[in-house]
């Protein structure tokens, strides 16, 4: 009989947990999946880390020291090509606000207001960690390349989604359906290398 592992998913985002459940249904792996709203004794987590692998891990180790379970965690941001890589990992608090989605819009429109069209290239980044409350770590990254458009368009996403448009499409982020945009988006490739890392990490350690 298949052990089934509990593995804590370190958000509160109910977005992300069924998401990443419906990958590991997709690769029929036994784990029953969890997120910080079983716990809520564990508070904010600071995310010091100068990459989006340190601040995963970061977190993940944070959450798997908490709760004695294994645990995953991400983080993600969008990468411009003329601002050297930046947000980068300030993405949400680009404009000085955490979260402050439509400031952080506006401000990086401004900063490549004058860059032209040919050279406004980005990607999408996500750092994806597993940690066990032991200490063992694996980290797995997904990108998502695509240019930086003028004006917003399109209301499914959030973040920088309405001014990003993914190689080989026309629409924005915040265009695609929720399946189109979970089926290229960097979490969501982040999220499918994950799989065969916690089979194998998972392999052989006690329920």
């Amino acid at each position: 009989m298949s052990v089934v592992r509990t593995v804590v998913l370190a958000t509160r985002n109910e977005g992300k947990i069924v998401e990443l459940r419906r990958i590991l249904a997709d690769a029929d792996e036994k784990i029953e999946l969890i997120g910080l709203e079983r716990f809520p004794e564990i508070g904010e987590i600071a995310e010091t880390g100068l990459t989006f692998a340190e601040n995963a891990l970061i977190k993940a180790h944070a959450v798997a020291s908490a709760s004695g379970l294994p645990a995953i965690a991400d983080d993600s941001g969008l990468c411009v090509d003329a601002l050297n890589g930046m947000p980068g990992v300030f993405s949400a608090r680009w404009s000085g606000s955490h979260g402050d989605d439509a400031a952080n819009l506006r401000l990086l429109l401004a900063q490549v207001s004058d860059v032209p069209d040919g050279r406004r290239g980005a990607h999408f980044a996500c750092a994806a960690a597993l940690a066990l409350p032991g200490g063992d770590e694996r980290v797995v990254e997904g990108t998502l390349a695509g240019t930086l458009i003028r004006s917003p368009r399109g209301s499914n996403g959030f973040g920088y989604d309405p001014i990003f448009v993914p190689d080989g499409e026309q629409r924005t982020t915040a265009e695609l359906s929720p399946a189109d945009k979970d089926a290229v988006s960097h979490r969501g490739r982040a999220f499918r290398a994950l799989v065969p890392v916690l089979h194998e990490l998972l392999a052989g350690k006690a329920p």
